[in-house]
């Protein structure tokens, strides 16, 4: 908190009639005093302390594990903000728990601006639209910053089952209810795979995974027979032949892999999932702070070298205002509320 000027006390009155060469100064000296100790008393200018933010490293969370897509991106991000706030932004991993890990690492942080989250579709839309009680109330505890943008998403599948197109695919999977796995990652994904199976009344037994990376490898071994995975991930196994890809959730190809058909080239009408991510601080955070750290937060998404990297990954990417953001955020969270509704998901 800025300190305040303290004023002496002014000195004993001359004597009547005594002229004093100080005065003037004294008065002058006393009221640039005063002004100072105006211009310290809060509310009135910017405080000192958001003025000098940020003045130490800041701590990034991520609810997932290392090498996933959300991880990537996040880190990614966060050497541009490195370099927009000059000081270090250090990486956090806290997987597990749906993301109530780490959002409870947020939650209880100061909020001044060095600790913020990188959440997704899960930790702040999923827990607390489907646990019972609700762990928290994602419009009390969080503060939006800026969106980071959306993920590309594809069906990978297991290539050893019928998979020449998706539907060959999927009647294999109706005519055999129970009797396939899928795995996911996060609830984006989880959704998606239900309205997916939702177009066909097809049923499949879904695991439940800390991260894509995990996933994936079950996928290949053939623990789990099909999944919605990341454009971080997917392509690379694709293009080994270790997994096949039918369909992306994008709403046009992806240049990762152009030959994977959308949902509404297959005609199976728009999944309404969109697995997106976006930066938030604690609750009661300062004014100045939220500005400064969504301001910049912008700049770092728009840096070319952040912008070409998250491409590359598949990862289309857009800052927001705390405003803006907000907006979105209550959106998402209305829709997917609907679509759980539709679909009376339930999770454990």
């Amino acid at each position: 908190m800025p300190s305040l000027i303290k004023l002496s006390q002014p000195s004993a009155p001359a004597q009547a009639g005594a002229k004093s060469p100080g005065r003037k100064r004294r008065s002058v000296l006393r009221a640039l005093a005063t002004g100072a100790a105006t211009l310290a008393l809060p509310g009135l200018h910017t405080p000192v302390n958001a003025q000098a933010f940020p003045a130490k490293p800041v701590r990034l969370i991520v609810p997932f594990a290392p090498g996933g897509a959300a991880d990537v991106m996040a880190r990614l991000v966060g050497k541009g903000l490195e370099a927009q706030l000059k000081q270090p932004v250090v990486v956090d991993n806290k997987p597990g728990a749906d993301g109530i890990l780490a959002v409870n690492e947020l939650i209880k942080s100061q909020p001044d601006g060095y600790t913020i989250m990188m959440g997704t579709n899960t930790a702040t839309v999923a827990v607390p639209a489907l646990r019972s009680p609700s762990p928290y109330d994602p419009f009390k505890v969080f503060t939006p910053l800026s969106s980071a943008g959306e993920f590309s998403m594809f069906l990978a599948v297991n290539p050893k089952l019928p998979s020449g197109s998706l539907k060959e695919f999927m009647d294999h999977v109706a005519a055999n209810p129970d009797k396939f796995n899928s795995g996911s990652s996060n609830s984006a994904a989880e959704l998606a795979m239900l309205q997916l199976l939702g177009t066909r009344n097809a049923k499949v037994v879904n695991a439940r995974y800390k991260g894509d990376v995990q996933a994936m490898q079950d996928l290949i071994g053939g623990q789990i027979h099909m999944m919605f995975s990341t454009g971080t991930l997917t392509p690379g196994f694709v293009k080994d032949g270790k997994v096949k890809s039918l369909l992306t959730l994008l709403p046009t190809r992806s240049p990762l892999l152009p030959e994977v058909p959308t949902a509404l080239e297959l005609g199976i009408g728009k999944l309404t999932i969109t697995p997106w991510a976006g930066f938030f601080g604690p609750a009661a955070m300062p004014a100045e702070v939220v500005e400064k750290l969504s301001l910049e937060l912008r700049h770092a998404l728009a840096r070319p070298d952040v912008r070409d990297q998250l491409v590359n990954q598949g990862f289309a990417s857009y800052g927001m205002s705390p405003a803006e953001f907000s907006a979105f955020f209550k959106k998402q969270y209305d829709g997917f509320v609907a679509t759980v509704r539709e679909n009376n998901v339930k999770f454990e």
